[in-house]
């Protein structure tokens, strides 16, 4: 029978024997985990500072706690710590070498709290960080949109419904269509940060503990709005990952119709923009490609994020109170998770203003389609005829114009007036792409001033 001594100490003592070998890796977080670690130490030295202030440890017991934590941090940093599988998790191996540096006094730093709201401490610091760093990555895609869509303001091209020449609108009003959901993605990872920002610690296993600790002090000491005012719900809670994955669901979907209409400008059949050639890779095979690699890889990871979110909901949907070690399994889909938007973002960040428009190729697109009908039918709306006759109307010209490969645009007077006697010669200022745009000057509409004035709000909203 093996020794139990050679078990987790943190349990160990319950045990008649130790963990079978391939238990203890199946079962051990530590090759995953470790990057908590930073958050770990955090999280113990304000801990710590509490339970001194209580008088739970003296001043000198939290001085040397505070000192070897400080330690092992930077071995962790520079590469040196070794990490043990045995040891389960980042908690124990960073308890268990604070212990062997200082002493009998790093078990005490164990007293009043438990591992499970420790995780649950550590991940919320972690994931507030992280959120920070996606949320100025966010910005910065942001006033890359911006900055391209006030470049770009003057630039006709069609406007699709069912990829089909719908309207004629600019490109910078299309970008400003990209810019809108990144707002909301923004508001959504904002609220996702608020509702994380409590503090577990002092939850303990699940019904709290029975020593004197201040709550407060160490929810102020790590950043925390304050408490969590439920010691089952504080460590069994992993909505705040569930919240972070599906905002991260959302924005990887906004960034992957992003990704599919730039893959299609890019395409001969389109032939809209122009992609920086760092952006892209060549074929083995054939010498004259271009792909667009990182918006469909972009597209791609999409469903990797959103595999993230069912993971997690799956993970929860039937876990009792309080916790449950299914819950070690939230941090490989959540760490993912954010590794991914991370990437994603800054590809596109770094990407979108280096886009370069074929202004001409965009304009034969719209001019093509027939763009300016609706324009046609508001037009004789305004000379008195009902809309559904309009509406008729404009179907028999732009048949007209299918048979004699004429856009609206390119017809003669007399032409047009075989199909309604009001129509006269003011007809071609809305029949004209730049009159098409122009005259829908409103809030939301494509017309370029609409647009410089929208990024200029963009812009003011950004900076606040």
């Amino acid at each position: 029978m093996s020794d139990p001594k050679d078990t987790n100490q943190a349990w160990g003592g319950r045990f008649s024997e130790a963990t079978d070998a391939f238990v203890a890796r199946f079962t051990a977080s530590v090759n995953f985990d470790q990057r908590l670690a930073r958050h770990d130490i955090q999280g113990s030295i304000a801990h710590a500072t509490m339970l001194a202030k209580v008088g739970v440890l003296t001043d000198e017991e939290l001085h040397s706690i505070q000192a070897g934590l400080s330690e092992i941090l930077t071995e962790i940093e520079d590469g040196t710590f070794e990490w043990s599988v045995a040891l389960e998790d980042v908690h124990m191996n960073v308890e268990a070498a604070l212990t062997a540096q200082i002493g009998i006094t790093g078990k005490k730093l164990h007293t009043g709290r438990s591992r499970n709201d420790q995780v649950a401490t550590d991940i919320r610091l972690w994931l507030r960080d992280e959120i920070d760093a996606i949320s100025t990555e966010l910005i910065r895609l942001q006033q890359g949109i911006l900055d391209l869509a006030e470049r770009e303001a003057d630039t006709i091209m069609p406007g699709f419904t069912h990829l089909q020449t719908a309207q004629p609108v600019t490109f910078g009003h299309h970008l400003l269509a990209w810019f809108e959901m990144l707002v909301r993605d923004q508001s959504r990872l904002e609220d996702c940060r608020k509702r994380l920002n409590q503090s577990p610690l002092g939850a303990a296993a699940l019904a709290g503990t029975t020593y004197p600790i201040d709550r407060q002090m160490t929810a102020e000491l790590l950043g925390f709005d304050g408490p969590t005012r439920n010691s089952l719900d504080s460590v069994s809670d992993r909505d705040f990952a569930i919240e972070f994955c599906a905002f991260a669901s959302i924005l990887l979907t906004h960034m992957s119709r992003a990704s599919e209409e730039l893959i299609l400008w890019t395409s001969a059949q389109f032939n809209f923009i122009e992609m920086p050639d760092r952006f892209c890779t060549g074929s083995s095979i054939m010498p004259q490609k271009k792909n667009p690699d990182v918006p469909e890889l972009v597209r791609g990871k999409t469903g990797r994020v959103n595999g993230h979110l069912i993971a997690l909901l799956t993970l929860m949907k039937s876990q009792p109170l309080a916790y449950n070690k299914d819950n070690q399994e939230d941090k490989e889909p959540l760490f993912d998770a954010v590794d991914t938007v991370k990437d994603c973002l800054r590809a596109f960040a770094d990407m979108i203003p280096a886009i370069q428009s074929k202004k001409d190729s965009m304009r034969e697109a719209a001019r093509r389609g027939f763009s300016t009908a609706t324009d046609l039918a508001d037009y004789l709306v305004r000379k008195g005829i009902p809309f559904r006759d309009s509406h008729e109307i404009v179907g028999k010209s732009v048949a007209y114009g299918l048979a004699e490969n004429k856009d609206l645009s390119e017809m003669t007077l007399e032409e047009l007036q075989q199909f309604s006697n009001v129509i006269e010669g003011d007809v071609f200022d809305v029949l004209t792409l730049e009159g098409s745009v122009a005259a829908r000057d409103h809030i939301g509409g494509t017309a370029p001033n609409q647009v410089r004035a929208a990024v200029k709000a963009a812009r003011e909203a950004l900076s606040k």
